[in-house]
């Protein structure tokens, strides 16, 4: 919707705008056909007040034809086009104004000194139709601006969002008691077993909010993240929870938002593995491919546990993030296929070359 109409307090400025245009117009039309300064107001201020309500549809031609993306030669086309069509619209509508003036005796005439405005009108018409044209293109790039600030403070709010989720999921009471229990059994039966434990958990609990803090971090630096909260999670179930990994080298440099995988992996053990009597695999995949970051978290699941409640949303962040982060380029599928539960993110990334980057991570563990 055109941004003058849909907002109110914008038209009264906007047609003010015109009214030093439309005496610039009556001095024209005085010098060009010879009439009085009566006849030439009367013409002129209705023709400029008609002429900005036809210019306001300048505004589509531009939204059709953005600069950043139309060529040159599609600019000029459409707004030579649309600026030919306005400007003999109004030289019809200036043409029945004329012929009704002439009805009454102080514009006697009128009529007969109208054709030596044509020309002037049609010249004017077309500048005035490329000033309303500059005029909404500078509105796009304002509405532009504005709304990329917007997207820009969303994301920041999202990011912090997740960033207090997943330290809120950390630091629940049943991660932290469930954490704490193993410790205490560990104390008794292998202390330093116990005491790296701790330091896991330390660990992770830093880099969460070292890493939660940045715009984006290597997809090497979230799976590491990842490593810490499985390993924690591996003291829990033991062998009932496995993990395989099959991550490329390219892919571990593509950038990615931070904590954009710890949703998905505690999901994926607490609302699969954990409801399972012998556990399960949980898969991590990720592959770099045509400019486009595929990453796969896949586990088994019950299908028959009744859903607990928050299910669901650290992936509905996660979906939040990813729209704000790249629109309609990042997409994110969830599929069930029997026991099996898949999410998968497709993201716009290219890998970078990173100075003492780890090499790629082998599949198995």
């Amino acid at each position: 919707m055109h941004p003058i109409l849909t907002r109110s307090g914008r038209m009264g400025p906007y047609l003010a705008a015109w009214l030093p245009l439309a005496g610039v117009m009556a001095v024209l039309i005085r010098l060009a056909a010879g009439s009085s300064w009566v006849e030439a107001a009367t013409l002129a201020v209705p023709l400029a007040v008609v002429y900005a309500f036809i210019c306001l549809a300048a505004w589509y031609p531009c939204k059709a034809t953005p600069l950043r993306r139309a060529t040159l030669g599609q600019v000029i086309l459409t707004h030579a086009l649309a600026g030919a069509i306005s400007t003999v619209l109004w030289l019809f509508l200036a043409v029945t104004w004329a012929s009704l003036l002439e009805t009454y005796p102080p514009f006697v005439g009128v009529s007969e000194r109208f054709p030596r405005l044509v020309l002037v009108l049609l010249i004017t018409g077309l500048l005035l139709y490329t000033l309303a044209a500059v005029f909404h293109y500078l509105i796009i790039a304002f509405e532009d601006a504005r709304h990329a600030e917007t997207r820009e403070l969303e994301l920041r709010l999202l990011a912090r969002e997740a960033e207090l989720k997943a330290l809120r999921a950390q630091v629940d009471p049943h991660f932290l008691f469930n954490t704490m229990n193993s410790i205490a059994s560990l104390t008794t039966s292998d202390a330093r077993a116990a005491r790296e434990m701790c330091l896991t958990l330390a660990e992770f609990l830093r880099d969460s909010l070292r890493l939660g803090g940045r715009g984006s971090i290597p997809l090497a630096d979230e799976l590491a993240l990842a490593d810490k909260y499985l390993a924690i999670e591996r003291v829990r179930f033991g062998s009932r929870l496995r993990i395989e990994r099959h991550v490329d080298a390219d892919s571990e440099s593509c950038e990615v938002p931070p904590l954009i995988l710890q949703p998905l992996v505690e999901n994926a053990v607490s609302r699969g593995i954990a409801t399972l009597i012998d556990g399960g695999e949980l898969h991590i995949a990720a592959a770099h491919t045509g400019g486009r970051l595929t990453v796969v978290i896949e586990n088994p699941f019950d299908p028959s546990t009744p859903s607990s409640p928050g299910a669901g949303l650290g992936l509905d962040n996660v979906r939040a993030r990813i729209a704000a982060t790249y629109n309609d380029d990042g997409r994110v599928t969830v599929s069930k296929e029997g026991s099996r539960f898949r999410v998968e993110l497709d993201l716009p990334a290219e890998p970078t070359s990173r100075p003492g980057m780890p090499g790629p991570t082998g599949a198995g563990s």
